[in-house]
């Protein structure tokens, strides 16, 4: 009898070992932004030279424990991401009424940078609730003849859980926030004006 308490013990301490590192286990996120549309319609199907780069120091946006040193980090690798962003960056420009090319023909021209992509700890009002805070920055740079515009477009969001989230609920709230700085982006009027001068 003693032994089998005692194994049962064993394997359910092993169960909870098991489940503690998967719940902490590294995630590679596959992001999903989408463009909403409503963006001004400035264009009159002028070319565009459209290049998307990668401003991050790391593809590494952060930890699900919230401390620097874990291992269980959140990765949104830049050959994944970045081609996501120039295709809603493309569907957003073609909604505005512009032509997006991957050639400078001298045209109007527009550099998307993903500046910061972060996801933090942040502070949980509730009891027994930990929380997120995250973060994407897209920098935009139109050049159009002698004239520059530089925007900054911040996408912001704080997040409380009971439990930590799993791979489809981080990459959720990801995408949604990349998209909500593509919107950002596109909705600026000024950009959209320089681009149609």
């Amino acid at each position: 009898m003693r032994q089998w308490f005692a194994l049962k013990c064993t394997g359910t301490l092993l169960l909870l070992g098991l489940l503690t590192a998967c719940a902490q286990s590294p995630q590679i996120l596959s992001v999903s932004p989408k463009v909403s549309g409503g963006f001004p319609q400035a264009g009159n199907g002028q070319s565009v030279s459209l290049e998307v780069v990668d401003g991050r120091d790391s593809s590494v946006i952060g930890t699900r424990s919230g401390t620097a040193s874990a291992t269980s980090t959140i990765t949104v690798e830049a050959n994944d991401v970045i081609p996501k962003i120039r295709s809603q960056a493309e569907n957003a420009l073609r909604g505005m009424g512009f032509n997006p090319t991957s050639q400078n023909n001298g045209g109007p021209s527009l550099t998307l940078t993903l500046a910061e992509l972060d996801y933090a700890r942040g502070t949980a009002e509730q009891p027994m609730l930990g929380a997120s805070q995250l973060q994407a920055i897209i920098q935009a740079d139109v050049a159009n003849g002698n004239n520059t515009y530089k925007g900054r477009y911040t996408a912001k969001r704080s997040q409380s859980y009971a439990l930590k989230p799993d791979w489809d609920t981080n990459n959720r709230m990801v995408s949604e926030l990349l998209s909500n700085a593509l919107d950002r982006t596109f909705r600026d009027q000024q950009l959209a004006n320089l681009l149609a001068r």
